[in-house]
């Protein structure tokens, strides 16, 4: 389930009308392959997004400090230990050992087998016979073929052996890195109208942490989750023959799937539940939990198709000639379509928040909290009510001149007269330069001796109404006398 697939040109026509598998995952798994650390990364900071996994929880699910487990200090967890190193000791090829790829595909035999007899009663409960089960058991380990539809075997003999193979294991299925993360999936509920947690569990939050948690497992450990949950589901589906539902095969196998080795239930008398219930959400989502999310493919497809670094030489060859000059504006036109739409989205969801707290502080009780946060929103409604526009900074307005002369001519001549000031480096432009402008221009020749003419001719003006106002003041003065 791991192989890469590759694409290739078939030019037989009887092979043309069959259908083209495609992978969703393709790019998923390249980047698993080529570049491990760029993908646990990528998968860990999503998990992290969805549940809570304090500093030490996080570095043993990187696998950078070992994991601290339930009762891993107590006695019994020591007599456990030795008894098992005793048992590994005999290890074959199969039974005690790592998972292998070997390992697999002799295990995978019994899988296929309990596949075809999945109505007898009590399966994985009914213990089989032991004799049996040690002649099974030796053929598998010694690496021979077996004939399970000959008909020397019964179901619950391969179905007990199956169990005993995934107990004997160093480590269980799901790993000890992955425990605590499995503790917080099974706390993920969901919220109700004010914001607090509810005890109804979210499914879709857990159905895709459960989905990032499985791809960062080891190889040989994904694949074979996958045909173990998938027997399981099948098992399930056909509870009304063997009486065993998912629930019920969940208790058969949390203890070899996802209970930290060498412990006893007693350790784990506050998470048991949790445990199992777990695995029976795992049995009941298996169609769907091995299917990377959306979010994940895009990135890994990006990360090979949108970026020059991962091209062969033929692309190289391709960016070079003068065709590819062609290609240069449809990909910048392309990426800049893609960074709107990114604001555009980052703006919709800033809203909807906005809208959501703008919700949220209206429905609470009155308080002074209430009333506080009400008159941040009457302070700043534009900056926190979604959709309004930012305010423009209303036009400075133009200071009057308050001048001894503006005031006198204000109040006597009783019209407003605006003198307008220029610097003597200041040039008229030439659509708007009057006739006497001109005339002084082809008399004198230089902008600046026509702006020295022109503060004259002000200066003069401004001296003959000082005049006339001295004088109307005079003849007012001599009226009065």
């Amino acid at each position: 389930s791991d192989a890469i697939c590759n694409f290739v040109i078939c030019n037989d026509s009887s092979l043309r009308s069959q259908p083209i598998i495609f992978n969703p995952d393709f790019f998923v798994e390249k980047l698993r392959h080529e570049k491990p650390e760029v993908f646990t990364e990528l998968v860990v900071s999503n998990i992290t997004r969805l549940i809570d996994l304090p500093g030490a929880e996080l570095a043993q699910l990187m696998g950078e400090e070992d994991p601290k487990l339930p009762g891993a200090n107590s006695t019994a967890s020591g007599f456990f230990r030795s008894l098992m190193s005793l048992k590994r000791k005999e290890k074959g090829v199969v039974f005690g050992s790592p998972l292998t790829e070997e390992g697999i595909a002799q295990v995978s035999q019994l899988i296929e087998y309990l596949h075809k007899n999945l109505r007898a009663e009590g399966l994985f409960r009914v213990p089989g016979n032991s004799i049996r089960q040690q002649i099974l058991k030796d053929a598998l380990n010694s690496g021979t073929d077996i004939d399970l539809d000959s008909g020397e075997f019964h179901s619950n003999d391969v179905a007990t052996l199956l169990k005993m193979f995934l107990g004997e294991l160093p480590e269980p299925l799901l790993t000890h890195k992955h425990f605590h993360a499995h503790l917080k999936i099974a706390d993920l509920t969901l919220f109700d109208e004010k914001g607090n947690k509810t005890s109804t569990p979210d499914k879709e939050r857990q159905i895709e942490a459960l989905q990032l948690l499985f791809l960062i497992l080891p190889a040989p450990n994904r694949s074979l989750l996958k045909l173990l949950l998938d027997l399981l589901y099948q098992t399930a589906k056909k509870q009304d023959k063997n009486k065993m539902s998912a629930h019920n095969l969940a208790l058969m196998f949390a203890p070899h799937i996802l209970w930290p080795r060498n412990v006893t239930a007693n350790d784990l008398q506050e998470n048991i539940t949790k445990l199992n219930n777990g695995v029976t959400f795992m049995i009941k989502h298996s169609q769907k939990l091995f299917k990377a999310p959306a979010y994940i493919r895009e990135c890994a497809r990006l990360h090979y198709l949108g970026s020059r670094a991962h091209t062969s030489k033929d692309d190289l060859d391709l960016l070079t000639s003068p065709g590819s000059k062609e290609l240069q504006p449809l990909k910048s036109q392309k990426r800049s379509r893609l960074d709107t739409c990114h604001q555009e989205e980052t703006q919709q969801r800033t809203e909807e928040a906005l809208k959501e707290l703008f919700r949220h502080v209206h429905n609470m009780p009155d308080s002074a909290k209430k009333k506080k946060l009400i008159r941040q929103f009457n302070k700043h409604p534009t900056a926190l009510t979604p959709g309004s526009d930012v305010p423009t900074s209303p036009a400075p307005r133009r200071t009057r001149s308050r001048s001894f002369s503006g005031l006198i001519k204000r109040k006597v001549l009783g019209t407003p007269v605006i003198l307008e000031r220029k610097s003597r480096d200041d040039t008229p432009e030439p659509e708007r330069v009057s006739k006497e402008n001109v005339h002084l221009l082809q008399k004198c020749g230089s902008p600046a001796h026509v702006s020295q003419v022109k503060l004259k001719s002000l200066e003069g003006r401004k001296e003959e109404s000082c005049r006339r106002m001295r004088a109307h003041l005079l003849s007012k003065d001599s009226s009065s006398l």
